[in-house]
C-alpha cells in the first residue's frame, strides 16, 4: 500500500454537506461490498457490469478486497459505518495507466459520492506513478459519463459499438483545481447552513443562577431576538429565562440544527455524542480546558455524525440577518446588522473587533469565534462570506493555518470581490510562542506569513487598532486609483507631520501641476501655499476649503486627499465649519478623502457626509497614512492579472524522482545530498552549475584542474564529507589556485586538516566577477515549499536581504521575488553598472519552484552563491537536503 493510503482515514463532505469517511478497502469489507451490489436495481447493475449476472456482485466484492499492491488501489466511502461507495483502479501489467471502476449505493446518486472517491483515488494514483485512468462504460450510461466530464480532468472518448472507451488524464492543472474548489465550496456551504442559519438552537449548560457562560449565551439569543425555536438543556429546570428546558438533548421535541455547548470540559464529549445521535448538524463549543482525550472524543463524535464544529474555547457565533437575528455569543453587546464578516481565533480579539466596529457604526454580517479551531476554519469563513450575499468586508484574526495553500487559493478568489483584512499576529519569537501555547498553533515565520498575505492580496495590519483604522477607510471610501496623495492643512506643522507619515507609509506626494496651483491660488486666502502640502492658512473659510478640495479631488494627478485640520483662534470659520467643508462636498468626489484631527480622542471616527456617505477622521497622521497605503496596495493588487505558471524547458520529473528514490534506498533516514547526487537532481530541472569535477586523490584533483582551469588556469578546491554544511565556516575552501603545484599543496592541506573526515574534493573553475545572490527552497511544516531569493555570498545572514513566496510560483510571483530585496536596484543596473540577465534569474526561480513541487521529500535547497552577470548566471555552490516525507495533495478535499 502506498504512503498515501497508509494514512488514517480521511473525512470529507458530500455535495449536500454530509460528512463521509474515505479509507482503503479492508478484507472485512467483503460482505458490505457484496450487499452494496446486491441492493442495486437491475438497471444499475446492468450499467455497472454491462449485463445482469448472478455472480457479478460476489466477484466484484472479492476483487475489491484483494490486497493492495503497487498499481492497484481501492477506496470506500462510509456514512456512519455503512459503505455507500467504492472506487478502484488496477494497472495490471501496464505502466502509467490503470483501469478505473466506480460504484455508488442505490439511492445515493447525485450527492457527489463517486466524484469524491475518484478525486481521492486520482491522488493515490499520481503518487503511484499513474498518469491516466481508462474506463469502459455503456454509451447510454449518462451518469458515469457526466461523472467523468465534471471531474475537471481532460477526458477523451472512443466509441466501440454499444460501449465507450474513456481515457482520463490525471494532470492536476488549474482547470481541475477550479473544479475541485467549486465542488468543495458547494459542499462547505451546505454543511455550514445549520451553523449560521439554524432554524432551532439549544444551549447545553445553562445555569439556574446568573454568572454562567451558558446562561449568558441563552440571554443573548433571547435579547437579540432570535427568530427560530430556542431550547435550554438542564436536568434540574423546566424553564430558564422563559425558555423551555429539557434534561438532555435526546429529550428535546426535535433535533435542533445548532447546539451551543457550555458545560464543564469533561461533559463535552458526552454532549457531542448525544447530539450526534439525535441528529444535530452543528456544534458551537464555548467550553475550554479539554484534555487530549476529551478533544479527540469531541472531534470523533462530530466526524461520525457529520456535525460541523466551532471551537472549543470560543466566544460563539452570530448572524445578524434580520430574518434570523441569532447572537449565540457571550460578548458584551449585540452586533448591529451590516456587511462586515468577522472570524477570529481569540475571543478577546473578537470582542475588541465587535466593540470597535460598533463604535464606528460598521455593522456585522456574521461573526465566528473559532477558538481552538478543531474544524471550522478561516477557509470556511471566506467561502461563507463569498456566497452569503451580504458581506462586503472581511476581517480575520488567525493564529494558525490548517491548510495554507488551500486558504491561499480561496483568499485570492475572495479578495477579488471584497477587502480581506487581518492582524499579522506572532511576528516575534515571543509572539509565536504565545500563539502556540494559546491555540496549539504551529509556529510560522514572519517571512512565510508575509508571502501568504502578499500573494493572496490580504491586507495585513500589525494591530487590532490598525485593522480598525483600515476597515474604516475600506468601509467608507472608494479605493484610490494609485498612491499619489495631496495634503491640505490649515497649519504648517500638521502638514509636515502628514507628509512624513505618507512618505513613510509608501505613498507618493507629487508636485501639483502648475494649472492646478493657479486654480487653487484663485480660491484660497492670500498667503496660501499651493505646493504639496497645500497650506490653506488659518484664515481659510468653509467655502474656500470646500472649493480647494473640489479642485484636488477632481484632478487626475491626485489619487487621494488628506485634510489635516487643527483648531485655531483666528479662523474665518469654526472647526465644525471646516469639517463640514470636508463632509458636505459634492457626492461624486473622485477618490478617497480622509480627515486628520489631532484633537479628537478616538483613533478613528466615521463622520456623516453628503449623499449618505461617511468620511473617516483620524487622530494621527500616521493612522490615516497607513490606511491609505493599505488601500493603494489593494488597488495595485486588483489591477494585476492572476499570473501564469511557466513550464521551463528541460525538466525531467521522472528522472528527478528516480534520483531521490535511489538516494533514499541508501539513506532511508534522509539528509544532505553529496555533490554528485545534488548535481544530478539540479540537472533534472536545468539549473546551471559552474563546471566542476569530483576528485578523491590529489592526482585526480590536478587532472580536473587542468581540464577546468580555463585560459588563466585558476581553480577552486572545496573539501567535502557527509554532514559538512557550511564550508566557509570550516575554512574548507581554497581559492585562486594556479598550476599543479598549488592544487597539490591545497589538496594536501585539506586532507591534513580534515583527516578522517574528508571523502573528496570538488574542483571548480574560478568564477569571474558578478553579483552574488541567494536562491533556495525551505519546506515549511504547514505552508509547504517556500522559495527564497536575495543577496548571497558569505554575508547573506548578516544583511538578511531576502524575499520569499510560496510555491507554486507564477510569473508575477517571480517578478516580485526579484524586485523585493533591497539589492534589486543592483540587478537592474543601478549606479551605472550593467544589469544582470533577468530572464535567466526568472528561469532559475521557476525551475526551483517546479523542483519544490515535484520532489515532495525536498526539505531544503540552498543555492549560494548564484553568480549573476549580464551574460547569464551559474550556481557556484549548492546544498540540498531530502527527508522521508509522504507526498500530500494540499488541494484534496478533506476536513481538518
Amino acid at each position: 500500500m502506498t504512503a498515501v493510503l497508509a494514512r488514517p482515514a480521511i473525512h470529507a463532505l458530500l455535495a449536500d454537506g454530509t460528512t463521509v469517511r474515505i479509507r482503503a478497502v479492508e478484507p472485512e469489507d467483503r460482505d458490505q461490498l457484496h450487499r452494496l451490489y446486491e441492493e442495486m436495481s437491475p438497471e444499475n447493475l446492468r450499467m455497472r457490469f454491462f449485463a445482469v449476472s448472478p455472480g457479478s456482485a460476489a466477484l466484484a466484492a472479492d476483487h475489491a478486497c484483494e490486497p493492495a499492491r503497487p498499481g492497484r488501489r481501492a477506496l470506500v466511502a462510509e456514512l456512519q459505518g455503512r459503505i455507500i461507495g467504492l472506487a478502484e483502479y488496477d494497472a495490471g501489467d501496464e505502466r502509467g495507466s490503470a483501469e478505473l471502476a466506480v460504484a455508488v449505493a442505490e439511492g445515493l446518486h447525485h450527492r457527489g459520492v463517486g466524484t469524491l472517491l475518484v478525486e481521492h483515488l486520482a491522488c493515490a494514483a499520481r503518487a503511484d506513478g499513474i498518469t491516466f485512468f481508462r474506463a469502459d462504460a455503456l454509451s447510454e450510461n449518462r451518469e458515469v459519463m457526466r461523472l467523468f466530464t465534471d471531474l475537471g480532468l481532460r477526458v477523451t472518448r472512443r466509441a466501440d459499438g454499444p460501449e465507450t472507451r474513456c481515457t482520463i488524464t490525471l494532470d492536476q492543472d488549474d482547470a481541475y483545481l477550479r473544479a475541485v474548489e467549486d465542488r468543495g465550496r458547494t459542499a462547505d456551504l451546505a454543511s455550514l447552513e445549520p451553523l449560521f442559519r439554524p432554524r432551532a438552537v439549544a444551549v447545553v449548560g445553562v445555569g439556574r443562577r446568573p454568572g454562567s457562560v451558558g446562561r449568558a449565551v441563552l440571554r443573548h439569543l433571547i435579547t437579540g431576538g432570535f427568530t427560530g425555536r430556542l431550547f435550554a438543556v438542564n436536568p434540574h429546570a423546566h424553564a430558564l429565562l422563559g425558555v423551555p428546558s429539557y434534561p438532555a438533548v435526546a429529550e428535546l421535541p426535535f433535533p435542533p440544527d445548532l447546539v451551543v455547548v457550555a458545560t464543564p470540559a469533561p461533559a463535552v464529549p458526552t454532549v457531542a455524542e448525544e447530539s450526534g445521535k439525535a441528529g444535530v448538524r452543528a456544534l458551537a463549543v464555548v467550553s475550554a480546558g479539554l484534555d487530549s482525550v476529551q478533544a479527540q472524543a469531541l472531534l470523533t463524535a462530530c466526524r461520525t455524525y457529520g456535525m460541523r464544529l466551532v471551537g472549543p474555547n470560543c466566544l460563539g457565533v452570530a448572524n445578524t440577518d434580520p430574518a434570523l437575528r441569532m447572537d449565540a455569543t457571550f460578548a458584551a453587546g449585540h452586533p448591529r446588522p451590516g456587511s462586515a464578516g468577522i472570524g477570529v481565533q481569540s475571543g478577546g480579539v473578537g470582542i475588541a473587533l465587535l466593540e470597535g466596529l460598533s463604535r464606528l457604526g460598521i455593522g456585522v454580517s456574521t461573526f465566528a469565534s473559532l477558538g481552538d479551531k478543531y474544524d471550522v476554519s478561516g477557509n470556511d469563513m471566506l467561502q461563507w462570506w463569498e456566497n452569503d450575499g451580504v458581506t462586503r468586508l472581511a476581517l480575520l484574526h488567525l493564529e494558525s493555518f490548517g491548510n495554507p495553500r488551500a486558504f491561499s487559493r480561496t483568499a485570492r478568489r475572495v479578495t477579488r470581490r471584497m477587502p480581506l483584512l487581518t492582524v499579522d499576529a506572532g511576528r516575534t519569537d515571543a509572539g509565536r510562542r504565545a500563539a502556540a501555547s494559546h491555540s496549539a498553533a504551529a509556529a510560522t515565520s514572519t517571512l512565510t506569513r508575509h508571502a501568504l498575505f502578499t500573494q493572496a492580496g490580504i491586507t495585513a495590519t500589525r494591530s487590532v487598532g490598525e485593522l480598525l483604522e483600515a476597515a474604516a477607510l475600506f468601509h467608507a471610501q472608494p479605493l484610490p486609483a494609485g498612491p499619489r496623495v495631496a495634503i491640505v492643512t490649515n497649519a504648517g506643522g500638521a502638514g509636515v507631520l502628514a507628509a512624513d507619515a505618507c512618505v513613510e507609509a509608501g505613498l507618493v506626494l507629487p508636485a501639483l501641476a502648475s494649472d492646478l496651483g493657479e486654480d487653487l491660488s484663485a480660491v484660497l486666502p492670500d498667503g496660501a501655499a499651493v505646493g504639496n502640502p497645500v497650506d490653506v492658512t488659518a484664515a481659510v473659510g468653509e467655502d474656500e476649503l470646500r472649493a480647494c478640495l473640489d479642485l484636488l479631488t477632481d484632478h487626475r494627478g491626485v489619487d487621494a486627499v488628506v485634510v489635516a485640520l487643527v483648531p485655531t483662534a483666528v479662523a474665518a470659520a469654526t472647526g465644525d465649519d471646516l469639517v463640514r467643508a470636508v463632509t458636505q462636498g459634492p457626492a461624486g468626489r473622485r477618490g478617497p478623502t480622509v480627515l486628520v484631527r489631532m484633537e479628537q480622542g478616538l483613533s478613528v471616527r466615521l463622520l456623516p457626509a453628503t449623499g449618505g456617505n461617511v468620511i473617516p477622521s483620524y487622530a494621527e497622521p500616521h493612522a490615516a497614512a497607513r490606511a491609505l497605503a493599505h488601500a493603494a496596495r489593494r488597488t495595485a493588487w486588483l489591477a494585476r492579472p492572476p499570473g501564469i505558471r511557466r513550464i521551463p524547458e528541460r525538466i525531467d520529473t521522472r528522472r528527478s524522482r528516480a534520483v531521490a528514490d535511489n538516494w533514499f534506498a541508501a539513506h532511508p533516514e534522509g539528509g544532505w545530498l553529496g555533490p554528485r547526487t545534488c548535481a544530478q537532481l539540479l540537472s533534472c530541472y536545468g539549473i546551471p552549475q559552474v563546471p566542476w569535477a569530483w576528485a578523491e586523490t590529489e592526482d585526480e584533483a590536478i587532472r580536473a584542474a587542468e581540464r577546468l582551469g580555463g585560459p588563466d588556469g585558476r581553480v577552486v578546491l572545496k573539501a567535502y564529507w557527509p554532514g559538512l554544511v557550511h564550508k566557509s565556516d570550516q575554512h574548507a575552501v581554497c581559492l585562486d589556485l594556479i598550476g599543479a603545484g598549488q592544487v597539490r599543496s591545497a589538496y594536501e592541506d585539506l586532507r591534513a586538516r580534515f583527516d578522517g573526515l574528508m571523502t573528496g574534493v570538488v574542483v571548480q573553475s574560478l568564477a569571474g566577477r558578478g553579483t552574488e545572490l541567494l536562491a533556495g527552497v525551505v519546506q515549511d511544516q504547514v505552508f509547504g515549499p517556500l522559495i527564497m531569493f536575495g543577496l548571497g555570498g558569505t554575508a547573506t545572514e548578516v544583511f538578511a536581504d531576502r524575499a520569499a513566496r510560496l510555491a507554486p510560483l507564477t510569473d508575477l510571483d517571480v517578478h516580485d521575488l526579484i524586485a523585493s530585496p533591497r539589492c534589486a536596484s543592483l540587478l537592474f543596473g543601478a549606479s551605472g553598472s550593467d544589469p544582470v540577465d533577468i530572464d535567466a534569474l526568472e528561469q532559475l526561480l521557476h525551475r526551483l519552484s517546479w523542483m519544490a513541487e515535484n520532489v515532495p521529500q525536498l526539505a531544503e535547497a540552498d543555492l549560494n552563491p548564484v553568480l549573476a552577470t549580464s551574460g547569464g548566471l551559474s550556481v557556484l555552490d549548492a546544498r540540498v537536503r531530502l527527508l522521508p516525507r509522504r507526498p500530500q495533495d494540499p488541494y484534496l478535499r478533506r476536513l481538518r
